[in-house]
C-alpha cells in the first residue's frame, strides 16, 4: 500500500532530480554512471533470482513480529511467505545496485541491519573478497534466510540473531572499520538515528552508507535529513528508495537527488 505521504514525496523528488548532465563534480558523475545508472553486471544472479521466484509461490503462513515501525502493507502478524516476498523484499535492480556499490569501493566488510530473507545479502556476497555481518531480529526471517545462505553455499556470511538494539552495539565494541553499512531495520527516527551514529564511529574514512526507505514515513524523511547533515557526511545522494552518505573527506560537501 503507498501513503499519501509517499505519493507527495515522490513528485516533488521527480520535481528536483538531476541526472549526469546536471552533475558537475567529476567524482560523482563517474559515481552516478559506473554505479546507479548502469545496468552492466557480469556476475549472474540467476540462483538468487531463482529463490525469489519460489517465493513468490510458497503460500505458507509465517508469524512475523514488527520490531520497529508497522509494516504499511499488513495488518496481522501472520502473513503468507509470498506476500512478504513480493512486498519488502528490495526489487533485484536495487539489490544489483548495492552488490555494485560494494564492488566499487571494494568494500571488504560490510554490515547490513535487516536480513529479511536473505537475498540482499546474497547479492553482496557475490563480491567474494567480502564479509558480510547481517544483523536480524525476527525467528521467521532468521529460519528462512540461514536455508537460502545454506542452499547456495554461501561462507563469507555470517548472520547475527536478536534485537539489533543489543546485537549492534556488542558487535561494535570490536575495533574493525566497516567499509559499507546498509540499514534497512526497525523504520523509526530515534532507532535509525541511534543505528547510524553507532556505525559512524567505525566507518572507514572512504566508507558508505545506505539507508533504505527514506520515504518510507515522515519519520524516515526526518531521519534521513538530520543524518546527511551529520558532521561526518561529507556528501549525499537521494534515490528516493534509498539514501546513500559517503563519509570520505576528499569528497566536496555536496547532496543531489538523482533519478536511478
Amino acid at each position: 500500500m503507498i501513503s499519501g505521504f509517499q505519493i507527495r514525496s515522490f513528485i516533488n523528488h521527480w520535481l528536483y532530480r538531476v541526472d549526469e548532465h546536471s552533475i558537475h563534480s567529476p567524482f560523482f558523475f563517474d559515481f552516478y554512471n559506473q554505479v546507479v545508472k548502469t545496468n552492466d553486471n557480469h556476475t549472474s544472479f540467476d540462483d538468487i533470482e531463482g529463490i525469489r521466484r519460489n517465493l513468490w509461490n510458497n503460500h505458507t503462513n509465517v508469524v512475523v513480529q514488527d520490531l520497529g515501525a508497522a509494516s504499511l502493507h499488513f495488518r496481522t502478524q501472520e502473513r503468507k511467505i509470498s506476500d512478504i516476498a513480493k512486498t519488502s523484499l528490495a526489487p533485484p535492480h536495487l539489490a544489483h545496485f548495492f552488490f555494485r556499490m560494494a564492488a566499487h569501493i571494494q568494500a571488504e566488510h560490510i554490515v547490513e541491519l535487516g536480513t529479511s530473507m536473505g537475498l540482499t545479502t546474497l547479492y553482496l556476497s557475490r563480491n567474494k573478497t567480502t564479509r558480510i555481518s547481517t544483523f536480524e531480529g525476527n525467528p521467521a526471517m532468521i529460519s528462512i534466510a540461514l536455508t537460502h545462505f545454506e542452499l547456495l553455499a554461501a561462507k563469507n556470511i555470517r548472520l547475527v540473531e536478536g534485537n539489533i538494539d543489543k546485537t549492534l552495539a556488542e558487535y561494535l565494541q570490536n575495533p574493525a572499520k566497516i567499509d559499507l553499512a546498509i540499514i534497512d531495520a526497525n523504520h523509526q527516527y530515534e532507532p535509525t538515528l541511534r543505528y547510524f551514529e553507532w556505525l559512524s564511529k567505525r566507518m572507514n574514512h572512504k566508507g558508505v552508507v545506505i539507508l533504505d526507505d527514506i520515504y518510507y514515513s515522515p519519520e524516515m524523511k526526518k531521519a534521513w535529513c538530520e543524518i546527511k547533515r551529520h558532521a561526518l557526511v561529507y556528501a549525499s545522494m537521494d534515490l528516493f528508495r534509498c539514501g546513500i552518505l559517503f563519509f570520505d573527506p576528499d569528497v566536496n560537501r555536496q547532496q543531489y537527488i538523482c533519478c536511478q
